[in-house]
Protein backbone atom coordinates (compact mmCIF):
# COMPACT_ATOMS: atom_id res chain seq x y z
CA UNK A 1 0.00 0.00 0.00
CA UNK A 2 1.05 3.56 -0.78
CA UNK A 3 1.74 5.80 1.84
CA UNK A 4 0.00 8.42 -0.24
CA UNK A 5 -2.86 6.58 1.45
CA UNK A 6 -1.95 5.37 4.68
CA UNK A 7 -3.31 7.99 7.53
CA UNK A 8 -3.24 7.79 10.89
CA UNK A 9 -4.25 10.21 12.69
CA UNK A 10 -6.64 13.17 12.00
CA UNK A 11 -3.55 15.16 14.66
CA UNK A 12 -1.06 15.00 11.87
CA UNK A 13 -2.96 17.07 9.46
CA UNK A 14 -4.15 20.64 11.55
CA UNK A 15 -2.65 23.58 11.34
CA UNK A 16 -0.17 24.25 14.12
CA UNK A 17 -1.59 26.79 16.74
CA UNK A 18 0.82 29.29 17.82
CA UNK A 19 1.06 30.94 21.19
CA UNK A 20 -0.35 34.57 20.78
CA UNK A 21 2.24 36.89 20.28
CA UNK A 22 3.10 39.37 22.96
CA UNK A 23 3.65 43.21 21.99
CA UNK A 24 6.87 44.28 22.50
CA UNK A 25 8.07 46.97 24.45
CA UNK A 26 7.36 47.47 28.31
CA UNK A 27 3.92 46.56 29.27
CA UNK A 28 2.29 50.23 30.53
CA UNK A 29 -0.88 49.89 31.92
CA UNK A 30 -3.55 52.49 33.47
CA UNK A 31 -5.45 51.29 36.48
CA UNK A 32 -8.77 50.17 34.19
CA UNK A 33 -6.14 48.55 31.76
CA UNK A 34 -5.08 46.42 34.96
CA UNK A 35 -8.36 45.49 36.26
CA UNK A 36 -9.57 44.79 32.95
CA UNK A 37 -6.63 42.00 32.68
CA UNK A 38 -7.01 40.42 36.02
CA UNK A 39 -10.96 40.30 34.93
CA UNK A 40 -9.81 38.46 31.78
CA UNK A 41 -7.32 36.27 33.40
CA UNK A 42 -10.05 35.24 36.05
CA UNK A 43 -12.46 34.78 33.68
CA UNK A 44 -10.21 32.48 31.50
CA UNK A 45 -9.65 30.66 34.52
CA UNK A 46 -13.24 29.79 35.57
CA UNK A 47 -13.65 28.59 31.62
CA UNK A 48 -10.63 26.65 31.48
CA UNK A 49 -12.22 24.70 34.78
CA UNK A 50 -15.21 24.46 32.80
CA UNK A 51 -14.37 23.60 29.25
CA UNK A 52 -16.17 20.65 27.82
CA UNK A 53 -13.79 19.04 25.65
CA UNK A 54 -10.18 18.92 24.96
CA UNK A 55 -9.83 21.01 22.26
CA UNK A 56 -11.84 23.91 24.19
CA UNK A 57 -9.51 23.47 26.89
CA UNK A 58 -6.81 23.92 24.90
CA UNK A 59 -7.85 26.89 23.05
CA UNK A 60 -8.69 28.25 26.58
CA UNK A 61 -5.85 27.59 28.28
CA UNK A 62 -3.56 29.05 25.38
CA UNK A 63 -5.62 32.55 25.85
CA UNK A 64 -4.72 32.27 29.44
CA UNK A 65 -1.25 32.12 29.05
CA UNK A 66 -1.34 35.13 27.12
CA UNK A 67 -3.43 37.17 29.68
CA UNK A 68 -1.38 35.78 32.62
CA UNK A 69 1.70 36.63 30.76
CA UNK A 70 0.02 40.24 30.54
CA UNK A 71 -1.04 40.71 34.30
CA UNK A 72 2.57 39.58 35.53
CA UNK A 73 4.17 42.13 33.35
CA UNK A 74 1.69 44.73 34.07
CA UNK A 75 3.51 48.28 34.96
CA UNK A 76 0.68 50.58 36.34
CA UNK A 77 1.58 54.00 34.62
CA UNK A 78 2.58 56.98 36.87
CA UNK A 79 -0.20 59.56 36.78
CA UNK A 80 -0.04 61.90 33.88
CA UNK A 81 0.58 65.71 35.09
CA UNK A 82 -1.87 67.12 32.11
CA UNK A 83 0.68 69.54 31.02
CA UNK A 84 1.92 67.84 28.04
CA UNK A 85 0.51 64.77 25.80
CA UNK A 86 1.57 61.54 27.94
CA UNK A 87 0.73 58.06 28.99
CA UNK A 88 -3.07 58.15 30.47
CA UNK A 89 -4.04 61.19 29.13
CA UNK A 90 -6.91 62.49 27.13
CA UNK A 91 -6.29 64.39 24.23
CA UNK A 92 -8.67 66.48 22.08
CA UNK A 93 -7.23 67.17 18.86
CA UNK A 94 -8.87 69.36 15.79
CA UNK A 95 -8.39 67.13 12.70
CA UNK A 96 -10.24 68.16 9.84
CA UNK A 97 -12.14 71.27 10.92
CA UNK A 98 -13.57 68.58 13.93
CA UNK A 99 -12.71 68.21 17.33
CA UNK A 100 -12.09 63.94 18.52
CA UNK A 101 -10.51 63.21 21.52
CA UNK A 102 -8.42 60.15 21.87
CA UNK A 103 -6.86 58.03 25.51
CA UNK A 104 -3.60 56.84 25.44
CA UNK A 105 -3.72 53.98 26.74
CA UNK A 106 -1.71 50.04 27.06
CA UNK A 107 -1.67 47.72 23.96
CA UNK A 108 -4.17 45.70 25.76
CA UNK A 109 -6.41 48.45 26.52
CA UNK A 110 -6.50 49.41 23.23
CA UNK A 111 -9.87 50.04 21.04
CA UNK A 112 -9.44 52.79 18.26
CA UNK A 113 -13.24 52.91 17.81
CA UNK A 114 -14.12 53.70 21.52
CA UNK A 115 -10.96 56.61 21.58
CA UNK A 116 -8.67 54.29 23.21
CA UNK A 117 -4.83 54.52 21.35
CA UNK A 118 -2.26 52.29 22.24
CA UNK A 119 0.78 54.30 23.42
CA UNK A 120 2.82 52.84 20.19
CA UNK A 121 0.36 53.26 18.37
CA UNK A 122 1.76 55.68 15.40
CA UNK A 123 -0.66 58.65 16.22
CA UNK A 124 0.38 58.40 20.09
CA UNK A 125 4.00 58.39 19.33
CA UNK A 126 3.26 61.89 17.37
CA UNK A 127 1.10 63.44 20.13
CA UNK A 128 3.55 62.45 22.53
CA UNK A 129 4.95 65.18 24.33
CA UNK A 130 2.92 68.15 22.94
CA UNK A 131 1.47 70.60 24.85
CA UNK A 132 -2.16 72.35 24.25
CA UNK A 133 -2.03 74.43 21.31
CA UNK A 134 0.61 73.11 19.46
CA UNK A 135 0.29 71.96 15.93
CA UNK A 136 1.83 67.92 15.56
CA UNK A 137 2.54 66.89 12.26
CA UNK A 138 0.81 63.37 11.89
CA UNK A 139 3.08 60.46 9.45
CA UNK A 140 1.74 59.88 5.87
CA UNK A 141 -0.47 62.91 6.16
CA UNK A 142 0.21 66.25 4.89
CA UNK A 143 -1.58 68.19 7.05
CA UNK A 144 -1.32 68.83 10.81
CA UNK A 145 -3.53 68.55 14.09
CA UNK A 146 -3.74 71.20 16.64
CA UNK A 147 -3.48 69.99 20.52
CA UNK A 148 -7.05 71.80 21.99
CA UNK A 149 -6.66 70.08 25.32
CA UNK A 150 -5.25 67.60 27.26
CA UNK A 151 -6.93 66.16 30.83
CA UNK A 152 -4.95 63.14 32.63
CA UNK A 153 -7.03 60.34 33.63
Amino acid sequence: MSVAFRRDSDEEHLEPRFELPLPPGPNLVTQRGYDLTKARTEGLESAVAEASSDEQRAELQRDLRYWRARLATAHLAASASGNAVAFGTRVTIEQDGRARSVTIVGHDEGDPASGLIAFASPLAQALMGAEPGEDVSLPGREEQVRVLSIEPL
